[in-house]
């Protein structure tokens, strides 16, 4: 009987792999898409096809890889949806509803989901993998294969339009009113 090659995809390796990452990169996946249903979607979508290169994958790289391929789908899907938008009519119903919890969590969590769709999907997974995953700009940068610079701009001019979003707009003139103790004006 041959021997199974722990490194090959009928290996245990890449289940206990998908099984350990599966609760970050879905987090991952729910800042880049808003919603949660088409995050776990994009998240399996994304390891069915690290799946199939699994043998091809370094090991060193394998968060890379698969981090960099949840980007990309993601930025697919945004793109297909978009050409769906201006083929149909319509726009179709929201099927999945927010779950109602607690108030302020979901406020706040509704707030900046709301921010990060209006920004581009290039900039929104810039802003995710540099503030949610704690990305350096240059890892940012190869992992989608641009230039640090390119890197710089998104994070910028994503920061720019999620401070003058009218969620936060409000929260800032909020906070104004009222100043921390011991802070200067």
């Amino acid at each position: 009987m041959p021997q199974e090659n722990p490194g090959s995809p009928e290996g245990g390796d890449f289940a206990a792999y998908a099984t350990a990452a599966w609760p970050r990169l879905v987090r991952t996946a729910h800042m880049l898409t808003g919603d949660f249903h088409e995050a776990e979607d994009l998240v399996q979508t994304t390891l069915a096809k690290v799946y199939a290169r699994w043998r091809r994958i370094p090991r060193d790289d394998v968060d890379f890889y698969v981090r960099r391929s949840l980007v990309n789908n993601n930025i697919s899907r945004v793109r297909k949806r978009r050409v769906a938008h201006l083929l149909t009519p319509f726009l179709p119903e929201r099927v999945h509803e927010r779950q109602a919890g607690h108030a302020d969590t979901v406020a706040q969590r509704a707030a900046v989901t709301q921010a990060l769709a209006a920004l581009s999907a290039r900039q929104r997974s810039v802003l995710v993998l540099r503030f949610w995953e704690d990305l350096s700009e240059n890892e940012i940068a190869e992992l989608l294969g641009c230039s640090l610079g390119t890197v710089k701009t998104h994070v910028r001019r994503g920061l720019s339009a999620l401070r003058a979003h009218p969620v936060f707009a409000t929260a800032q003139i909020e906070d104004r009113s009222s100043p921390v103790p011991g802070a200067r004006s």
